[in-house]
């Protein structure tokens, strides 16, 4: 199992413009009013919203601003978010899965399938490649100032099932459900996490040779990723930006 290309994700994230972060968050905050209808405002008896408010500090989101938009999810009655999950290929059959949050399905589905023509992919079935990856929690720490041993040791000791030490930080695995008593486990002990998400993560990886073929998938991830509705977006390219 190997997450370079989540750190890789991670740190491109961290250079976006104050623009691009605000549209991060907003689709953060769509997600945590479909939370926040299943399961309530209050974080302490709601997981799902506590991992939400744990990626928007993740994503340098102030207090302030996590609290008003819970505020504001808790009473918004008048737009109805769903979450709907696309899949497909891109160029030279690189598997992708989209996962979106919108409030109009023939939009979003529109948009999407126009991505994939555009580019040089097809959007398929649901499943056409979801049974590449694998759904796991994946917490990433930088290396500074961290002794790996103990890390290693609390991380297996609050259910991690993997550790893996990368050149630049540390990524811990867990199964799907454990992660965010993982998360909590650790920051109790006080670590700081980089990130901690859920991530489909792939069983094989493919790499483009062709530079127009790595261009178009590349265009395509951009165009996804800077979608409103596209909430997250996984691929197995070895060699994609």
């Amino acid at each position: 199992m190997s997450g370079h290309s989540k750190w890789n994700n991670i740190k491109h994230k961290k250079e976006k413009t104050d623009a691009q972060k605000a549209k991060i968050f907003t689709k953060i905050g769509k997600e945590m009013v479909i939370a926040i209808k299943a399961g309530g405002p209050d974080p302490a008896s709601n997981s799902k919203l506590r991992d939400l408010i744990a990626k928007a500090k993740a994503n340098n989101v102030p207090n302030d601003n996590i609290e008003r938009t819970i505020k504001k999810a808790a009473g918004q009655t008048d737009v109805e978010y769903e979450e709907i999950r696309y899949e497909g290929y891109g160029p030279c059959g690189v598997a992708v899965i989209v996962n979106t949050t919108t409030d109009n399905r023939n939009r979003t589905a529109s948009e999407v399938r126009h991505y994939f023509d555009k580019f040089g992919g097809n959007l398929g079935t649901l499943g056409c490649v979801g049974y590449l990856f694998e759904e796991k929690g994946v917490i990433i720490i930088e290396k500074e100032d961290v002794d790996e041993d103990k890390l290693m040791e609390d991380a297996l000791e609050a259910g991690a099932a993997d550790f893996i030490a990368e050149d630049e930080c540390f990524e811990i695995y867990t199964e799907k459900d454990d992660l965010g008593a993982v998360r909590e486990a650790l920051e109790e002990k006080g670590y700081t996490m980089v990130s901690a998400e859920l991530d489909m993560i792939p069983q094989n990886y493919v790499t483009l040779e062709g530079e127009e073929d790595l261009k178009k998938m590349n265009l395509l991830l951009e165009h996804l990723e800077d979608n409103d509705d596209v909430s997250s977006v996984f691929h197995n390219c070895e060699n994609c930006d």
